[in-house]
């Protein structure tokens, strides 16, 4: 998810892999595979890319994370999956009051 998102803002900014590649000190393939969601960027990395697309930081937080989450639930059952978010939200909303 945090590839495509990024995809879409560096084409919305008119911007090349290159350009991303030399902000964030790595090859422009390993900026193809984020967005091609093969790879995951740095969680350090994001507050770069916020700056530069003017973005929040919590926004692209928000989806390097849910990327996170998706990997570590990839290959569970689907009733699982659901359960899981179930369990994960109720605990979200108990703990944020």
């Amino acid at each position: 998810m945090l590839g495509a998102k990024l995809k879409e803002l560096r084409e919305t900014n008119g911007m090349v892999q290159r350009q991303i590649a030399a902000l964030l000190e790595v090859d422009t393939a390993f900026i193809s595979k984020v967005e091609k969601e093969e790879k995951q960027i740095s969680k350090n990395h994001i507050g770069r890319l916020a700056k530069l697309f003017k973005v929040s930081e919590t926004e692209l937080n928000s989806f390097w994370v849910a990327d996170k989450i998706l990997a570590l639930i990839e290959d569970e059952k689907k009733e699982n999956i659901e359960r899981i978010l179930d369990i994960v939200s109720v605990s979200k909303n108990i703990r944020a009051k």
